[in-house]
């Protein structure tokens, strides 16, 4: 119970960061749980299966090559598992009528991605234990909140603006960058220190998060 408290609590205090920072229209709590849900089962069965379909374009076989960590980071991680969000909170959450100003877009792109990261981090603890909880409780998971509010910024503003298409894919490559800088130094380990890179990465994510939330609490049409 104890790992099982330590794997969700990070999630749950992101999870009620963000419900706080919705100051002008809270979104229904059934709908929250449903993409939380999906997060949590759908994407991650979404991640398996393209990323079976990505290892078989992109084969990775040297532990000690750079290019081969840079393509598994980008590709074969980060944008199979952002790509898996993103189908939710596009075709699920935007087109729901309760996503009815941008700022749902930070709300339900979190929602999906802590449903991700709570089955994610609730496999690793249990697998690695305590330590690894920790650990993650400050990196994986606000990661993964990063790429969900840089992700959801702009499908946000895509939700209504006459440049869907373009604001909704720039929402995925943001956050398919950000997630694959920050994997990419973890990757190569091998060279002394580089890990910093994605401590650097997270920090300049969660700055410009802040940032984004900030701008769609100002343009809210409820405010």
């Amino acid at each position: 119970m104890k790992l099982l408290i330590l794997a969700l609590a990070p999630t749950a205090i992101i999870i009620v960061y963000i419900y706080i920072k919705d100051i002008y229209e809270k979104e229904p709590l059934r709908l929250l749980s449903k993409n939380f849900f999906l997060g949590a089962t759908v994407s991650i069965v979404l991640t398996f299966v393209f990323s079976i379909i990505a290892k078989s374009f992109f084969t990775v076989t040297d532990s000690l090559s750079v290019f081969q960590q840079f393509i598994k980071a980008f590709i074969v991680v980060a944008l199979v598992e952002e790509f898996s969000k993103y189908l939710i909170v596009r075709f699920v959450a935007q087109r729901n009528k309760a996503f009815n100003e941008p700022f749902d877009g930070i709300v339900y792109a979190v929602m999906v991605s802590m449903g991700f990261a709570a089955l994610e981090n609730v496999l690793y603890v249990f697998q690695y234990g305590v330590e690894n909880g920790f650990l993650r409780a400050f990196t994986a998971v606000p990661a993964h909140a990063t790429f969900g509010i840089l992700m959801g910024y702009f499908m946000g503003k895509a939700k209504f603006s006459n440049k869907r298409i373009q604001l909704n894919m720039t929402g995925l490559l943001v956050a398919t960058v950000f997630h694959g800088a920050y994997d990419f130094f973890l990757f190569i380990n091998f060279i002394p220190g580089v890990y910093i890179g994605a401590f650097i990465s997270l920090v300049v994510g969660i700055v410009l998060s802040k940032r984004a939330i900030k701008k769609h609490q100002e343009r809210s049409v409820f405010k």
